[in-house]
């Protein structure tokens, strides 16, 4: 009789990042989770997104990448409010945003529920209350419940890390900005910039001085980084959302007038003009 054929040889994951990127619960040998740096990357090629702490409030401000001439105004927001007092700004993939918005919003009615109108008092010593006698939840709480959430889809087979980074902004006895990362990993900034344009709007950021400058200055400085690190030769159609929570807008987050806006986007566009014909001249 001739010899039966050897079974083929099972596929093996000698190559880095093969077989390993399968799932997000699968350390690759020198410890990495390729779905989470995967994830990274979907933000990393998003529009660029920018916030600063100033000294009477946070701005934040996104690059809106507009696909179609054909889309209503105001489509495709980016920059959201989830409670009084706060409001965040994504970058990445906008649905998986959107989830984490709404989260944001359940974790603030949930803290209004369990610290309102019947604990506010009891609680009046340990929590932020707002003008109505309700608890309003602590950026600090927001973010990390905001950031467990997240780092939760990084730890079971079935579902997928969110492709998309948050910009979190708060306000209740001093203004503070939190990004939460894929990983659900959570810091705290004075100022901070994810996206396509992070590297050179973090270089401009560092030449703020956050101590000083107020809110209404800050949105004409977040406009020339936005200005600045936006790419007219890969995206051609862009708009400026701007959101803030300050002591102008009585310490609630808001979006920021588009009159104030628009104003500010056409003296950044006119001042990189301006720029570019000084460095032609000097040529």
């Amino acid at each position: 009789h001739l010899p039966l054929p050897h079974p083929p040889a099972p596929p093996t994951m000698s190559g880095i990042g093969t077989g390993y990127d399968l799932s997000s619960t699968t350390f690759s040998p020198d410890g990495r989770v390729f779905q989470v740096e995967y994830a990274q990357k979907a933000v990393e090629n998003s529009g660029t997104v920018v916030g600063l702490r100033c000294k009477d409030g946070v701005v934040l401000a996104v690059e809106k990448i507009i696909p179609s001439k054909l889309l209503v105004p105001g489509t495709m927001r980016r920059a959201h409010l989830v409670d009084t007092h706060a409001g965040l700004a994504v970058c990445g993939l906008l649905a998986d945003g959107r989830q984490l918005v709404v989260r944001a919003r359940e974790e603030c009615a949930q803290y209004r529920d369990s610290f309102g109108a019947a604990g506010g008092e009891a609680a009046a010593g340990v929590f932020a209350k707002g003008k109505q006698g309700s608890a309003v939840i602590p950026g600090h709480v927001l973010a990390e419940r905001v950031a467990n959430f997240v780092h939760l889809y990084t730890l079971y087979w079935h579902v997928r890390p969110f492709g998309c980074a948050v910009l979190l902004a708060t306000y209740e006895k001093e203004p503070q900005l939190y990004l939460v990362e894929p990983s659900g990993v959570c810091y705290r900034y004075f100022a901070c910039a994810v996206g396509k344009g992070k590297m050179v709007a973090k270089t401009e950021l560092e030449k703020i001085d956050s101590t000083t400058i107020t809110a209404r200055e800050a949105v004409k400085e977040l406009a020339k980084v936005i200005v600045g690190v936006h790419d007219d030769a890969k995206d051609k159609q862009y708009t400026l959302e701007m959101l803030w929570v300050c002591d102008e807008s009585g310490r609630k987050a808001q979006m920021v007038p588009q009159e104030l806006v628009e104003e500010a986007h056409q003296a950044a566009i006119k001042a990189a003009e301006s720029d570019d014909e000084d460095m032609d001249d000097a040529e």
